[in-house]
């Protein structure tokens, strides 16, 4: 769908179960999540969700990060919406451990925005990260977020930030 230099995303499918469960049950992309990995009954019915969502509109949703010269799997990307006509979509990013510190994030976070801001449909973006993901602040503040609270968010703590795109 966008390409960012050598990265591609693309919604998910049916097909790409096993790419999602790569990234949920590694222990080092959830501690930051969820805490710990999600076995694969949780990650079916996460994958259902995820499916589900993607469905409610032909942009939005959850994408699946590749590099177009190599192929690999790097991670999934979002920009979910709770229902068709939303006006809030949050933003988020989960990266397989050795593609970390490469500066994809970075630019899959500006396709995101751009995605975002090209649909016109979309007030605001969010994003809940955990407290000390400051790599991950960084690269939100970075592109106009702002943090909005810190809370717990199903029992863990988190910090909400919030980008405007139009008033």
């Amino acid at each position: 769908m966008i390409p960012s230099e050598n990265l591609f995303i693309e919604k998910l499918t049916g097909q790409d179960f096993l790419l999602h469960f790569q990234l949920v049950s590694n222990a080092k992309v959830m501690k930051m999540i969820s805490g710990k990995p999600m076995n694969e009954v949780e990650a079916k019915d996460k994958f259902t969700k995820i499916l589900e969502c993607n469905d409610l509109h032909p942009v939005f949703g959850y994408f699946k990060i590749t590099n177009t010269q190599t192929g690999f799997f790097i991670g999934v990307a979002k920009l979910e919406i709770k229902e068709k006509e939303s006006k809030e979509a949050e933003i988020g990013y989960l990266i397989l451990p050795e593609f970390w510190g490469k500066g994809i994030v970075s630019k899959i976070a500006k396709d995101l925005l751009e995605i975002a801001k090209s649909e016109r449909q979309l007030n605001s973006l969010f994003a809940i990260i955990d407290p000390e993901n400051i790599a991950s602040r960084k690269i939100l503040e970075k592109n106009g977020f702002q943090i909005k609270e810190f809370k717990d968010f199903d029992g863990l703590p988190g910090v909400l930030l919030e980008l405007k795109l139009r008033s």
